[in-house]
Protein backbone atom coordinates (compact mmCIF):
# COMPACT_ATOMS: atom_id res chain seq x y z
CA UNK A 1 0.00 0.00 0.00
CA UNK A 2 1.44 3.37 -0.93
CA UNK A 3 1.92 6.00 1.80
CA UNK A 4 -0.68 8.30 0.23
CA UNK A 5 -3.40 5.62 0.04
CA UNK A 6 -2.57 4.53 3.59
CA UNK A 7 -2.95 8.12 4.82
CA UNK A 8 -6.27 8.50 3.00
CA UNK A 9 -7.58 5.27 4.53
CA UNK A 10 -6.47 6.35 8.02
CA UNK A 11 -8.48 9.60 7.71
CA UNK A 12 -11.73 7.86 6.74
CA UNK A 13 -14.15 7.49 9.65
CA UNK A 14 -15.35 3.99 10.55
CA UNK A 15 -18.80 3.27 9.18
CA UNK A 16 -21.55 1.29 10.89
CA UNK A 17 -24.24 -0.38 8.80
CA UNK A 18 -27.57 0.19 10.52
CA UNK A 19 -29.62 -1.13 7.58
CA UNK A 20 -32.66 0.96 8.50
CA UNK A 21 -32.81 -0.02 12.19
CA UNK A 22 -32.58 3.68 13.18
CA UNK A 23 -34.97 6.36 11.90
CA UNK A 24 -33.75 9.89 11.27
CA UNK A 25 -35.89 13.01 11.19
CA UNK A 26 -34.75 15.23 8.32
CA UNK A 27 -35.80 18.87 8.20
CA UNK A 28 -35.38 20.94 5.05
CA UNK A 29 -34.67 24.69 5.16
CA UNK A 30 -38.33 25.23 4.20
CA UNK A 31 -39.35 23.57 7.47
CA UNK A 32 -40.71 20.42 5.81
CA UNK A 33 -39.88 17.32 7.84
CA UNK A 34 -39.85 13.61 7.05
CA UNK A 35 -38.61 10.42 8.68
CA UNK A 36 -36.31 8.06 6.82
CA UNK A 37 -34.23 5.02 7.81
CA UNK A 38 -30.49 5.43 8.32
CA UNK A 39 -28.59 2.87 6.25
CA UNK A 40 -25.07 3.71 7.37
CA UNK A 41 -23.50 6.11 9.88
CA UNK A 42 -20.11 7.50 10.84
CA UNK A 43 -18.89 10.49 12.84
CA UNK A 44 -18.64 12.47 9.62
CA UNK A 45 -22.09 11.68 8.16
CA UNK A 46 -24.15 8.84 6.82
CA UNK A 47 -26.51 7.37 4.24
CA UNK A 48 -30.27 7.84 4.31
CA UNK A 49 -32.63 5.37 2.61
CA UNK A 50 -34.86 7.62 0.47
CA UNK A 51 -37.69 6.95 -1.98
CA UNK A 52 -36.73 10.03 -4.01
CA UNK A 53 -33.38 11.81 -3.84
CA UNK A 54 -32.78 15.34 -2.67
CA UNK A 55 -30.69 17.70 -4.78
CA UNK A 56 -26.98 17.67 -4.08
CA UNK A 57 -25.89 20.59 -1.88
CA UNK A 58 -29.19 21.07 -0.04
CA UNK A 59 -28.74 22.00 3.61
CA UNK A 60 -30.78 19.99 6.10
CA UNK A 61 -30.96 19.28 9.79
CA UNK A 62 -30.80 15.62 10.83
CA UNK A 63 -31.97 14.25 14.15
CA UNK A 64 -31.73 10.65 15.35
CA UNK A 65 -31.01 8.53 18.41
CA UNK A 66 -28.37 5.81 18.30
CA UNK A 67 -27.07 3.95 21.35
CA UNK A 68 -27.05 6.43 24.24
CA UNK A 69 -26.55 9.42 21.94
CA UNK A 70 -29.13 11.78 20.47
CA UNK A 71 -27.74 13.70 17.51
CA UNK A 72 -29.17 16.94 16.16
CA UNK A 73 -26.92 18.52 13.55
CA UNK A 74 -26.97 20.54 10.38
CA UNK A 75 -25.76 18.64 7.35
CA UNK A 76 -25.27 19.00 3.62
CA UNK A 77 -26.73 16.46 1.21
CA UNK A 78 -24.33 14.82 -1.25
CA UNK A 79 -24.94 13.16 -4.64
CA UNK A 80 -27.37 10.20 -4.28
CA UNK A 81 -26.66 6.59 -5.20
CA UNK A 82 -29.49 4.64 -6.76
CA UNK A 83 -30.44 1.38 -5.06
CA UNK A 84 -32.82 -1.47 -5.88
CA UNK A 85 -35.66 0.40 -4.19
CA UNK A 86 -35.22 4.17 -4.03
CA UNK A 87 -31.80 5.60 -3.35
CA UNK A 88 -29.13 6.01 -0.72
CA UNK A 89 -28.67 9.70 0.01
CA UNK A 90 -25.31 10.55 1.58
CA UNK A 91 -25.02 13.48 3.96
CA UNK A 92 -22.14 15.12 5.77
CA UNK A 93 -22.43 16.78 9.18
CA UNK A 94 -21.54 20.49 9.07
CA UNK A 95 -21.84 21.49 12.73
CA UNK A 96 -21.72 18.39 14.92
CA UNK A 97 -20.56 19.59 18.36
CA UNK A 98 -17.34 18.05 19.72
CA UNK A 99 -19.18 16.52 22.70
CA UNK A 100 -21.82 14.96 20.42
CA UNK A 101 -19.10 13.71 18.07
CA UNK A 102 -17.31 12.02 20.98
CA UNK A 103 -20.53 10.37 22.22
CA UNK A 104 -21.42 9.24 18.70
CA UNK A 105 -17.93 7.85 18.14
CA UNK A 106 -18.15 5.84 21.38
CA UNK A 107 -21.58 4.44 20.50
CA UNK A 108 -20.53 3.56 16.96
CA UNK A 109 -17.45 1.80 18.35
CA UNK A 110 -19.77 -0.34 20.50
CA UNK A 111 -21.64 -1.38 17.32
CA UNK A 112 -18.35 -2.22 15.61
CA UNK A 113 -17.15 -4.23 18.63
CA UNK A 114 -20.44 -6.18 18.74
CA UNK A 115 -20.19 -6.94 15.02
CA UNK A 116 -16.59 -8.13 15.44
CA UNK A 117 -17.58 -10.41 18.34
CA UNK A 118 -20.48 -11.93 16.37
CA UNK A 119 -18.45 -12.60 13.23
CA UNK A 120 -16.74 -15.68 14.67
Amino acid sequence: MSPSSHAAKAKRAARVKLLGSVLALVQLESGKQFRVPLHQLSISGGLLMMEKPLDEGIKVEVMFHVGSCTVRSKAVVLFPMWATQGCLQPFEFTDLADEDRSKLEADLQKYLDQAANHSF
